[in-house]
């Protein structure tokens, strides 16, 4: 789900591209913190959120289907 309307359509990204992109604009928006601009800080917020979803999709996605090829990935972690 895309919540800045100006995001650009990260699916079509691979996983190395969709990083590098992600890394770029934390480093802007650290320093757009630092200076104080308040409303650009807000509006990279948002893409950041978007980049952190796209992300946790894929990687959500990539665990599944490790599970599905082997039914013991379930339990090679136990926690206890």
């Amino acid at each position: 789900m895309m919540l800045h309307p100006l995001a650009p359509d990260l699916s079509k990204l691979n996983m190395d591209e969709l990083m590098e992109k992600y890394n770029e604009l934390n480093k802007k928006f650290q320093q757009a913190q630092r200076v104080g601009s308040g409303s650009v800080v807000g509006q990279m917020f948002i893409l950041l959120e978007d980049f952190r979803q796209e992300i946790g999709r894929r990687q959500q996605k990539m665990l599944d289907e490790a599970s599905n090829k082997n039914r013991n990935f379930k339990n090679i972690i136990d926690i206890q």
